[in-house]
Protein backbone atom coordinates (compact mmCIF):
# COMPACT_ATOMS: atom_id res chain seq x y z
CA UNK A 1 0.00 0.00 0.00
CA UNK A 2 2.82 2.25 0.33
CA UNK A 3 3.38 2.71 -3.39
CA UNK A 4 -0.58 4.04 -3.15
CA UNK A 5 0.11 6.59 -0.42
CA UNK A 6 3.59 7.60 -1.86
CA UNK A 7 1.80 8.78 -5.12
CA UNK A 8 -1.36 10.06 -3.58
CA UNK A 9 -0.66 13.92 -4.94
CA UNK A 10 -0.20 12.12 -8.55
CA UNK A 11 -3.52 9.47 -8.25
CA UNK A 12 -5.45 12.59 -7.36
CA UNK A 13 -4.77 14.74 -10.39
CA UNK A 14 -5.62 11.58 -12.44
CA UNK A 15 -9.13 11.48 -10.46
CA UNK A 16 -9.41 14.99 -10.73
CA UNK A 17 -8.32 14.53 -14.71
CA UNK A 18 -10.94 11.61 -15.10
CA UNK A 19 -13.79 13.44 -13.53
CA UNK A 20 -13.29 16.38 -15.68
CA UNK A 21 -13.14 14.51 -18.75
CA UNK A 22 -16.20 12.42 -17.72
CA UNK A 23 -18.70 15.21 -16.40
CA UNK A 24 -17.53 17.61 -19.32
CA UNK A 25 -18.55 14.72 -21.73
CA UNK A 26 -22.22 14.04 -19.80
CA UNK A 27 -22.79 17.18 -20.20
CA UNK A 28 -22.64 18.02 -23.38
CA UNK A 29 -23.65 14.02 -24.47
CA UNK A 30 -26.91 15.13 -22.24
CA UNK A 31 -27.43 18.68 -24.43
CA UNK A 32 -26.51 17.03 -27.99
CA UNK A 33 -28.15 13.58 -27.01
CA UNK A 34 -31.77 16.05 -26.26
CA UNK A 35 -31.23 18.09 -29.26
CA UNK A 36 -30.92 15.13 -31.61
CA UNK A 37 -33.65 13.28 -29.75
CA UNK A 38 -36.26 16.13 -30.65
CA UNK A 39 -35.04 16.03 -33.75
CA UNK A 40 -35.80 12.22 -34.04
CA UNK A 41 -39.22 13.19 -33.25
CA UNK A 42 -39.75 16.06 -35.06
CA UNK A 43 -42.56 16.52 -37.70
CA UNK A 44 -39.79 17.78 -40.36
CA UNK A 45 -38.50 14.85 -42.28
CA UNK A 46 -35.10 16.40 -42.69
CA UNK A 47 -34.29 17.08 -39.26
CA UNK A 48 -35.76 13.04 -38.60
CA UNK A 49 -33.09 12.41 -41.01
CA UNK A 50 -30.14 14.23 -39.33
CA UNK A 51 -31.04 12.67 -36.10
CA UNK A 52 -30.86 8.72 -38.05
CA UNK A 53 -27.98 9.77 -39.29
CA UNK A 54 -26.23 10.63 -35.79
CA UNK A 55 -27.32 8.02 -34.21
CA UNK A 56 -25.86 6.18 -36.49
CA UNK A 57 -22.53 7.37 -36.56
CA UNK A 58 -22.32 8.33 -32.53
CA UNK A 59 -23.41 4.43 -31.88
CA UNK A 60 -21.49 2.54 -34.22
CA UNK A 61 -17.79 4.02 -34.17
CA UNK A 62 -15.93 2.88 -31.37
CA UNK A 63 -15.07 5.76 -29.01
CA UNK A 64 -11.39 5.37 -29.17
CA UNK A 65 -11.50 5.96 -32.92
CA UNK A 66 -13.14 8.96 -32.80
CA UNK A 67 -10.42 9.75 -30.44
CA UNK A 68 -7.65 9.16 -32.49
CA UNK A 69 -9.50 11.26 -35.16
CA UNK A 70 -9.77 14.33 -33.45
CA UNK A 71 -6.29 14.07 -31.44
CA UNK A 72 -4.43 13.52 -34.60
CA UNK A 73 -5.72 13.54 -37.88
CA UNK A 74 -8.16 16.85 -37.23
CA UNK A 75 -4.89 18.59 -36.45
CA UNK A 76 -3.17 17.52 -39.52
CA UNK A 77 -6.63 18.84 -41.30
CA UNK A 78 -5.90 22.42 -40.04
CA UNK A 79 -8.64 21.88 -36.62
CA UNK A 80 -6.15 22.54 -33.97
CA UNK A 81 -7.36 20.85 -30.83
CA UNK A 82 -6.32 19.62 -27.46
CA UNK A 83 -6.13 15.95 -26.35
CA UNK A 84 -8.15 16.94 -23.44
CA UNK A 85 -10.45 18.20 -25.71
CA UNK A 86 -10.23 15.28 -27.72
CA UNK A 87 -11.34 13.17 -25.23
CA UNK A 88 -13.91 14.85 -23.97
CA UNK A 89 -15.18 15.57 -27.88
CA UNK A 90 -14.76 11.84 -28.80
CA UNK A 91 -17.00 10.41 -25.15
CA UNK A 92 -19.39 13.37 -26.04
CA UNK A 93 -20.29 12.16 -29.33
CA UNK A 94 -20.54 8.50 -28.39
CA UNK A 95 -22.47 9.20 -25.06
CA UNK A 96 -25.10 11.57 -27.00
CA UNK A 97 -26.10 8.69 -29.31
CA UNK A 98 -27.50 6.43 -26.24
CA UNK A 99 -28.42 10.20 -24.40
CA UNK A 100 -30.61 10.09 -27.65
CA UNK A 101 -32.20 6.93 -27.59
CA UNK A 102 -33.28 6.94 -24.04
CA UNK A 103 -34.83 10.77 -24.41
CA UNK A 104 -36.63 9.36 -27.08
CA UNK A 105 -37.72 6.56 -25.56
CA UNK A 106 -39.09 8.76 -22.92
CA UNK A 107 -40.87 11.03 -25.28
CA UNK A 108 -42.73 8.42 -26.97
CA UNK A 109 -43.90 7.41 -23.09
CA UNK A 110 -45.59 10.12 -23.00
CA UNK A 111 -49.66 10.28 -22.98
CA UNK A 112 -50.61 10.98 -26.66
CA UNK A 113 -53.66 12.55 -25.39
CA UNK A 114 -51.53 15.55 -23.41
CA UNK A 115 -49.52 16.12 -26.95
CA UNK A 116 -53.48 16.27 -28.72
CA UNK A 117 -54.65 18.50 -25.79
CA UNK A 118 -51.83 20.96 -26.47
CA UNK A 119 -52.26 21.15 -30.24
CA UNK A 120 -55.78 21.30 -29.65
CA UNK A 121 -55.06 24.60 -27.77
CA UNK A 122 -52.98 26.16 -30.53
CA UNK A 123 -49.40 25.25 -28.94
CA UNK A 124 -46.57 25.17 -31.23
CA UNK A 125 -44.31 22.33 -31.63
CA UNK A 126 -41.18 23.34 -29.38
CA UNK A 127 -43.71 24.82 -26.62
CA UNK A 128 -45.28 21.12 -26.38
CA UNK A 129 -41.38 19.43 -26.01
CA UNK A 130 -40.13 22.18 -23.97
CA UNK A 131 -43.02 22.45 -21.64
CA UNK A 132 -44.71 19.06 -21.66
CA UNK A 133 -42.58 16.25 -23.16
CA UNK A 134 -39.42 16.69 -21.99
CA UNK A 135 -39.52 17.31 -18.61
CA UNK A 136 -41.57 13.83 -17.95
CA UNK A 137 -39.23 12.55 -20.67
CA UNK A 138 -35.84 13.20 -18.41
CA UNK A 139 -37.98 12.05 -15.42
CA UNK A 140 -38.99 8.88 -16.90
CA UNK A 141 -35.59 7.60 -18.41
CA UNK A 142 -33.01 9.18 -14.83
CA UNK A 143 -31.67 5.22 -14.90
CA UNK A 144 -30.81 4.87 -17.90
CA UNK A 145 -29.02 8.73 -17.89
CA UNK A 146 -27.10 7.79 -15.14
CA UNK A 147 -26.23 4.37 -16.89
CA UNK A 148 -24.50 6.81 -19.74
CA UNK A 149 -22.59 8.83 -17.59
CA UNK A 150 -21.06 5.68 -16.20
CA UNK A 151 -19.96 4.56 -19.43
CA UNK A 152 -18.64 7.92 -19.80
CA UNK A 153 -16.50 7.38 -16.40
CA UNK A 154 -14.95 4.58 -17.71
CA UNK A 155 -14.89 5.76 -21.62
CA UNK A 156 -12.57 8.04 -19.94
CA UNK A 157 -10.06 5.46 -19.25
CA UNK A 158 -9.21 5.16 -23.14
CA UNK A 159 -7.96 8.75 -23.10
CA UNK A 160 -4.67 7.38 -21.57
CA UNK A 161 -3.88 6.20 -25.24
CA UNK A 162 -4.07 9.40 -26.48
CA UNK A 163 -1.64 10.70 -23.56
CA UNK A 164 -4.23 12.71 -21.37
CA UNK A 165 -2.67 11.95 -17.98
CA UNK A 166 -5.75 10.83 -16.50
CA UNK A 167 -6.64 7.81 -14.18
CA UNK A 168 -5.48 4.77 -15.72
CA UNK A 169 -2.60 6.77 -17.20
CA UNK A 170 -1.60 7.41 -13.48
CA UNK A 171 -1.82 4.04 -12.69
CA UNK A 172 -0.02 2.95 -15.79
CA UNK A 173 2.99 4.89 -14.81
CA UNK A 174 3.22 4.13 -11.06
CA UNK A 175 3.25 0.40 -12.30
CA UNK A 176 6.00 0.61 -14.50
CA UNK A 177 7.67 2.40 -11.80
CA UNK A 178 7.03 0.02 -9.29
CA UNK A 179 6.40 -3.21 -10.83
CA UNK A 180 3.15 -3.72 -8.94
CA UNK A 181 0.37 -3.92 -11.02
CA UNK A 182 -2.13 -5.83 -8.86
CA UNK A 183 -2.20 -3.39 -5.84
CA UNK A 184 -2.30 -0.54 -8.70
CA UNK A 185 -4.71 -1.61 -11.28
CA UNK A 186 -6.80 -2.65 -8.20
CA UNK A 187 -7.21 0.41 -6.49
CA UNK A 188 -7.99 1.99 -9.63
CA UNK A 189 -10.62 -0.25 -10.67
CA UNK A 190 -12.41 0.37 -6.80
CA UNK A 191 -12.06 3.79 -7.52
CA UNK A 192 -13.70 3.69 -10.56
CA UNK A 193 -16.43 1.26 -9.21
CA UNK A 194 -17.36 3.37 -6.39
CA UNK A 195 -17.91 5.90 -8.35
CA UNK A 196 -20.19 4.74 -10.73
CA UNK A 197 -21.90 3.09 -7.36
CA UNK A 198 -22.20 7.06 -6.45
CA UNK A 199 -23.74 7.42 -9.42
CA UNK A 200 -26.31 5.05 -9.17
CA UNK A 201 -27.46 5.61 -5.41
CA UNK A 202 -27.65 9.32 -6.87
CA UNK A 203 -29.99 7.91 -9.74
CA UNK A 204 -32.21 6.34 -7.38
CA UNK A 205 -32.82 8.56 -4.91
CA UNK A 206 -33.26 11.56 -7.75
CA UNK A 207 -36.06 9.17 -9.26
CA UNK A 208 -38.16 8.08 -6.07
CA UNK A 209 -37.81 12.42 -5.42
CA UNK A 210 -39.12 12.76 -8.92
CA UNK A 211 -41.63 10.34 -8.55
CA UNK A 212 -42.75 11.42 -4.81
CA UNK A 213 -43.32 14.97 -6.19
CA UNK A 214 -45.65 13.50 -9.47
CA UNK A 215 -47.80 11.80 -6.20
CA UNK A 216 -48.10 14.84 -4.52
CA UNK A 217 -49.17 16.72 -7.21
CA UNK A 218 -51.58 14.28 -8.16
Amino acid sequence: MRMITDNLGMIGAGLAMTLGIALLAYAGALVVGTLIAVCRVSPVPPLRALGAVWVTIACNIPTLCLMLLLAFVAPRAGVPISLFSAAVGAILVAGSGYVCEAVRSGINSVAKGQIEAARALGMPFGLIIRGIVLPQALARTIQPLVNIFIACLIGSSLAAAIGVVELTAVTQRINQDRAAGVITFLTSGLTYLAIAFAATKFGGLLERRLEFMGRGRA
